[in-house]
C-alpha cells in the first residue's frame, strides 16, 4: 500500500500517496476520482519511480477550499506540492480535470517537468477539437457549471450518480468495489459536491490561462497525449500545433478512466515513454 501524508501548501493540506524511489512521477486524477484512480499502476511505477499521488484541491481527503479551483491554481499547488516533497522535477500525468493543470504547469514551469502525459481530456477551447465537440460538450458540464444547482439535486443521490459515471467510464464494467466506495465517500454531501463542480465553474478562467499560455509560446518537453472513449485523438489535434515533441496514442476498447479500466494497456504506453522512449504504435494508431 502506498504511503498516505498531509503537505501543507499554498494555503491547504493535500492528501498525498507516494510509493517507491527514484525519479519522480506525479499523477493527478480527475472528477469523480481521487489518488486512487492510480491504484492499479502505482504499484509497478514504484518499482523504478517516486509515485506522487496527490487528491486535488477540494478532493478526497484534501482540504475542501473556498477558492482555487481554475487551472492556473490547480498547476500551481503541483508546482508547490513538489517543491515541499524536495523534488526538482518530475514526470506530470494528468487525466481529466487533472490534464488542464499538468498541461499549464509543463508551460509555465519546464523546470520542473520532465515529461508530461496527458489523456481524456480537452486543453480549454484550443482548435482542434471541433469534431469532438461536433454535437456540443458532454451533458453534465452546464449542470455542474449552474452555480449551486447541482449539489442541491445531487445531494443524497451520491452514490448512483458516482455509479453512473464509474460504469460509463469502463464501457460498462465498473470498478472495484473498494474503488467504487472510496469515490462514492469523497463525492457524498453538499460541500464535497461544491468542490468538485467548482472546477466545472472555473473552466472560462481556466481556458482564458491556456489561451494566454500558448500565446507566443510552445510546449517545448516531451508529451504523451492518450486517448480512449470518448475523447480519442482530440486532445492529440489540440496539441499538435504547439508541442515540440509529441506522441499520440489512443486505447482501443477502452473508457474513459484508463487508469482502471485498462491498466496494463497504459502501463504498456507509460513504461517506455518514462524511460524517454517513443512507444510501440497500438492498433488504433496504425
Amino acid at each position: 500500500m502506498p504511503e498516505l501524508n498531509r503537505v501543507r501548501i499554498n494555503g491547504i493540506d493535500v492528501n498525498v500517496a507516494s510509493a517507491g524511489t527514484g525519479p519522480a512521477v506525479l499523477l493527478l486524477h480527475g472528477f469523480p476520482h481521487t489518488w486512487r484512480l492510480w491504484s492499479e499502476v502505482m504499484a509497478d511505477l514504484s518499482a523504478h519511480y517516486r509515485v506522487i499521488a496527490p487528491d486535488l484541491r477540494g478532493f478526497g481527503a484534501s482540504t475542501r477550499a473556498d477558492t482555487g479551483y481554475d487551472a492556473g491554481a490547480l498547476a500551481g499547488d503541483a508546482a508547490a506540492l513538489l517543491e515541499a516533497l524536495g523534488t526538482s522535477s518530475a514526470t506530470v500525468v494528468g487525466i481529466d480535470a487533472g490534464t488542464p493543470p499538468a498541461f499549464l504547469l509543463a508551460m509555465r514551469r519546464p523546470d520542473l517537468v520532465e515529461r508530461l502525459v496527458v489523456m481524456e481530456s480537452l486543453i480549454g477551447t484550443l482548435p482542434g477539437a471541433e469534431e469532438f465537440l461536433a454535437g456540443g460538450a458532454p451533458w453534465w458540464f452546464g449542470f455542474h457549471a449552474a452555480e449551486g444547482l447541482a449539489e442541491r439535486v445531487l445531494e443524497g443521490n451520491e452514490a448512483a450518480y458516482i455509479d453512473w459515471f464509474l460504469t460509463a467510464g469502463t464501457l460498462g464494467e465498473g470498478v472495484a468495489a473498494p474503488i467504487r466506495e472510496a469515490f462514492i465517500h469523497a463525492y457524498t454531501g453538499r460541500e464535497a459536491l461544491r468542490c468538485a463542480f467548482s472546477y466545472y465553474r472555473a473552466l472560462p478562467r481556466s481556458a482564458a490561462q491556456i489561451e494566454e499560455a500558448v500565446a507566443g509560446a510552445r510546449l517545448t518537453v516531451p508529451t504523451m497525449a492518450i486517448g480512449a472513449h470518448p475523447v480519442g485523438k482530440a486532445l492529440e489535434h489540440q496539441l499538435r500545433p504547439i508541442a515540440d515533441d509529441l506522441t499520440g496514442r489512443v486505447i482501443e476498447d477502452c473508457g474513459h478512466i484508463i487508469p482502471l479500466h485498462r491498466p496494463d494497456a497504459l502501463l504498456a504506453l507509460l513504461r517506455p515513454f518514462l524511460a524517454g522512449r517513443r512507444p510501440a504504435p497500438m492498433p488504433a494508431d496504425r
